[in-house]
């Protein structure tokens, strides 16, 4: 068993409060859930109006089908323009 694990921090330029900051971050994890049925959440800075930090995981038998899925959800994220990506990771773990 494969997991691929990934994190991306956002930069909101124009975020002016909390409500905005949800209703951006909601729009990213819906597009990102519903194109890769992936486990999504905001995972960090959730008091801070101009970043977002998501996570993802998710779980495969083949660990270049999950290298290649991780790269297209960082690509995703990124064409989507809702807001900047500024930091990304990711770790695959054999099981």
């Amino acid at each position: 068993m494969v997991t691929g694990l990934g994190v991306i921090t956002f930069r909101l330029h124009d975020c002016r409060s909390l409500k905005g900051k949800r209703k951006i971050v909601k729009s990213i994890i819906t597009q990102l859930k519903n194109n890769f049925n992936v486990s999504v959440a905001e995972v960090g800075s959730n008091d801070v109006y101009q970043r977002a930090v998501i996570g993802f995981a998710l779980v495969g038998n083949n660990r270049s089908v999950i290298n290649a899925k991780i790269d297209k959800i960082f690509n995703l994220a990124d064409e989507l323009g809702l807001a900047e990506i500024i930091d990304s990771d990711m770790e695959i773990i054999n099981i």
